[in-house]
């Protein structure tokens, strides 16, 4: 059972982190392509702007599972060196559910803040609702939960060892 639930795990952080990657080169593409439009051209396109903005808000809220996965995202190191062995699960266990209370709330008031903003449209895109700007929260919250039980299940804990 672990393993088929580390192994679903690691393909939906894979996919997150691949999302949130795609986000950042959408943003920087749209970025130049503003900088060459509006400075080279002096043509602003207006529109780059929010798409920008749609793409961070997605990188961030993709990305955000894989930190969780790695252990980067809820981290008190000093506490965890301190804490022996079974202080470490005990640990692991009060801060994994700390996240996963935290990331059922995004959830939550994610997806009724999405629901709320669908009659918005977005300010230089009419045509696009800010439901899709908003959903970001619900859906990056719903690729954390398995990284979060992965980090549970496996830590990894790379960053403590590396810390000078």
């Amino acid at each position: 059972m672990k393993n088929i639930l580390l192994a679903v795990e690691s393909v939906t952080t894979r996919f997150a982190l691949f999302i949130a990657c795609l986000m950042m080169a959408i943003a920087a593409t749209l970025g130049m392509f503003q900088v060459v439009m509006r400075f080279v051209l002096e043509i602003p396109a207006e529109w780059t702007e929010v798409l920008i903005r749609f793409s961070l808000v997605w990188m961030v809220f993709m990305g955000i599972p894989y930190a969780f996965r790695v252990g980067a995202m809820v981290s008190v190191d000093v506490l965890y060196r301190l804490v022996g062995a079974r202080g470490k699960r005990i640990f692991d266990f009060v801060t994994s559910v700390a996240a996963l209370i935290l990331v059922a709330v995004i959830i939550w008031w994610g997806w009724d803040y999405s629901l709320r903003g669908r009659v918005q449209s977005v300010s230089g895109l009419e045509s696009i609702s800010m439901f899709w700007a908003y959903l970001a929260l619900p859906v990056g919250g719903l690729f954390c939960v398995p990284a979060i039980i992965g980090n549970y299940l496996d830590p990894q804990r790379n960053e403590l060892e590396n810390a000078q």
